[in-house]
Formats: C-alpha cells, sequence, structure tokens
C-alpha cells in the first residue's frame, strides 16, 4: 500500500470514528503507527490528550472535552457537574469534567481537560449509568436522578445550592421520575438530606 493510500485510509478511519481515536484503536482500524505519525507531523490530526488523537477538519462539539475523557478512560462515567451539563440541568459552565471511577483506577492526569474524580464501588458507581455516543465516542453518563442523588450526596465539594438548582429544574421540566429519585436517594444514603427539598418541590 503506498503512503498515499495509506493516508487516505487512516483519514477515512477517523472520519467513520467520529473524527476522535486512540491509538490503540487506530491500530486496532489498521492504521500503522507510522501513519498515524506522519498525520500528526502534517497537521491532518492533532493529539488532544496522551494517546488520543483529532481529525483536525471534524467540527468540534460542545461536548468534546466528554468525549476525549471517555477515550482515555473508558472505565469513568461522567458524572456531578458535568453530567448535569449534559442534561442542561445547571446554569453552571464546567471549568473540568467531573467523573466517577472505582476504588484503585488510575487517577486522571490530563493536560486536556482538566478532570476531577471522585471514588465511587457498587451500585453507586453501576447504577444509573447511560450510554451516549459523542463525536464517535462511547461516552458514560450518569441519568439526571442518579446526579442529582450524587450532587446531594457531594454537595461539601460542589455546593448544595447546585444540586438544589438541578433538582428544581429537573421537576419543572417533568425530566425525572420521583421513584427513580427516591431510589437513587437510598442508593446514595442521602435519603434524608433530600427529603425536605423534595417536599417543597413537589
Amino acid at each position: 500500500m503506498s503512503d498515499q493510500m495509506a493516508t487516505d485510509r487512516a483519514v477515512a478511519e477517523f472520519r467513520s470514528a467520529g473524527g476522535i481515536l486512540r491509538t490503540c484503536d487506530a491500530i486496532a482500524r489498521g492504521i500503522h503507527t507510522r501513519t498515524l505519525y506522519a498525520l500528526r507531523d502534517d497537521g491532518t490530526i492533532e493529539r488532544i490528550a496522551r494517546g488520543v488523537y483529532r481529525l483536525r477538519e471534524h467540527p468540534v462539539s460542545r461536548h468534546m472535552s466528554l468525549a476525549v475523557v471517555a477515550a482515555r478512560y473508558p472505565r469513568a462515567v461522567i458524572c456531578l457537574i458535568s453530567a448535569l451539563d449534559w442534561h442542561d440541568l445547571t446554569l453552571q459552565i464546567p471549568s473540568e469534567v467531573q467523573i466517577a471511577l472505582p476504588p484503585g483506577a488510575e487517577e486522571p492526569r490530563l493536560r486536556y481537560p482538566k478532570v476531577w474524580a471522585v471514588r465511587m464501588s457498587g451500585k453507586a458507581l453501576t447504577a444509573g449509568v447511560e450510554t451516549h455516543e459523542i463525536d464517535g465516542t462511547r461516552v458514560r453518563v450518569f441519568g439526571p436522578e442518579k446526579t442529582i442523588a450524587d450532587c446531594f450526596k457531594f454537595r461539601n465539594k460542589i455546593g448544595v445550592d447546585i444540586a438544589i438548582e438541578a433538582l428544581k429544574a429537573c421537576r419543572e421540566r417533568r425530566s425525572c421520575n420521583a421513584d427513580r429519585l427516591w431510589h437513587y436517594a437510598k442508593i446514595c444514603r442521602v435519603t434524608n438530606v433530600m427529603r425536605p427539598y423534595l417536599e417543597v418541590v413537589g
């Protein structure tokens, strides 16, 4: 295969993947590392994190940072303010991507985007997880009810006002189910904390 054919094939693979590929995924798709580095050197692709590349021609989505983190840390679940932003339940502009990781998982060390991790285990980590595709990357995000319960659980870190704001927005838009909210409140052990706010917002 000529260098041009290898380049064209590699670009096609990036396009089919939504514009973002990890090095290991690029190799699995038949892209030789020599071709990958040549594309990087000529500016066709850019390195956006260690072992993660983006096709420059591909438009940058608002949530690309979530895709970058998910590509680098596939075990992570987007949580707290980052998840609220994804579900459009907050006016806060996330300054970092907030993720949940299991105990013992590698501490995130990305230069971009900035990542802040909390540790969860058991049902707190596995319950309420949704899977979405962002820029061709599979991204795991906690659903709205689980995210709100987590925000009350981590209220001392992010502020209880953010949790209350999200709860009100969720109920006003009728995008939250009361039974699911209570279910996740039990999992997160915040029933006593959430009860008065649930009664107020109805």
